[in-house]
Order: structure tokens, then sequence, then C-alpha cells
């Protein structure tokens, strides 16, 4: 059962609370105060234009370790070659309404509705929500975005409009991730081609304790344009 919050909420239920499905309460505002609390403890939005706030802790956790993405065969042309350039926030508009426009196998409407799309905007330009551009030329053909806290990168949502793009953006991220001592990637939920990239799931506790040992850690804050 969820527990109900209140507008303005300045806590959360305990996130190992949440029920077989990762639901943990429902209710109070999207503001970047609210986001920032929630995700300190992997709690995270999930929800629907014109819905009440649901808020989840999913279990058993997908995680990456940036230092162990897999990189396939049929990648290492593109990250060898020139075909695609990458770079870091300079566009985080356009990737985040990218995110939200593209158009998914199996989704008829998406949960990145106006409130929260705002919040993290807000959130970027107190630098700590970042993107990640990747570009055909002057094109910009995939992408991805999300939260930087601690040694954490809590992974949000990508795009792409040609084959390969969203994947040359998460390696390069990783690489790069790596280099400034970032321990692991949140990617929230558990999905093939996550998988297929080397993330794994570890149980809610594990994920608690990693969030305990890294994410009040020292932290890249600002822009982390290249």
């Amino acid at each position: 059962m969820a527990y109900f919050l209140p507008p303005g909420v300045e806590f959360f239920p305990h996130p190992l609370k949440a029920d077989n499905d990762g639901l943990l309460a429902m209710g109070s505002s999207i503001d970047k105060e609210t986001l920032l609390l929630a995700y300190q403890f992997g709690i995270f939005p999930w929800s629907n234009e014109g819905e009440p706030t649901f808020w989840y802790y999913t279990h058993p956790r997908c995680v990456l370790y940036p230092d162990q993405v897999r990189i396939t065969k049929s990648m290492r042309p593109y990250l060898n070659g020139n075909r695609f350039r990458w770079s870091m926030d300079t566009a985080f508009e356009q990737v985040i309404r990218s995110c939200k426009e593209i158009k998914r196998v199996g989704q008829n409407g998406t949960w990145l509705y106006d409130a929260l799309e705002s919040t993290f905007v807000d959130l970027h330009h107190h630098g700590v929500a970042h993107s990640v551009e990747v570009w055909e030329g002057d094109a910009l053909v995939g992408g991805l975005y999300g939260l930087a806290l601690g040694k954490i990168f809590f992974g949000e949502s990508m795009f792409a409009r040609v084959s390969n793009a969203s994947k040359y953006g998460f390696i390069q991220l990783c690489n790069w991730l790596t280099t400034e001592g970032f321990t692991m990637i949140d990617c929230q939920q558990r999905t093939q081609h996550m998988l297929s990239m080397g993330a794994e799931t570890i149980s809610k506790e594990a994920f608690m304790e990693r969030l305990r040992l890294n994410v009040f850690e020292p932290s890249k804050v600002g822009s982390w344009s290249i």
C-alpha cells in the first residue's frame, strides 16, 4: 500500500517499504527540492500527465558500473570513426524534449509530463541535471539525460533518431564518468537494452548501501560542457 504525501513534502517513507512493484508513495508536488530529496534515496517519480505523482523505489535495481560498459564489435566502427560526434550540456532542453516526444514501441503516451520536464530543466540550470548530445553533422540524432549526485549518475531517458546514436552517446558517457571517478549509473528499470550494455540487477539492500557510500561524495556540479 502506497503512502500518501502532502504537497511540499520534506520526507519520504523508508525506501525499503516499497511494494513488490516498487511503488512507495503517491502525492506531493514536483519541484527541484522534492526531486533532489527523492533521488538521494533512490526514489523517482513515474506517472502520466493528469495522474497523482507516483514515487518508486524499484527492486531489484538495474545498475551499470561505468567502467564495465559492454562495447560490441558492431559499435567499434562508430567509436573509432567520425560519423558521430558527442557533447555534453550544450543542448539539454532539446535532448529532454526529444526524449519526451520520440515515439516508442508499446507506449501511447509519456511519463515525462510538462511539470517534470520543467523541473529537470531547472535542475540543469542549477548544475545537477546533465545531457549527452550525439550529432551527425549539425543534426541532433541522439542523446540522453539524467542527474548526478555524488559519484552516482541517475539515468533518466535516452532517444535516437538514427541507429546506434544513443548507444554511442551512452558509451562515451560511461568512459567520461569512469575518468571522473563515478562508480555507478542507476538505470531504474531492468530492460534488455540496458542488460545488453552491461547492466545488472542488485538487491534493494545492496543498492541502498551503494547510495549510502557514494551519493554524498564530492560531485562535479555545474556545466559538464566539453
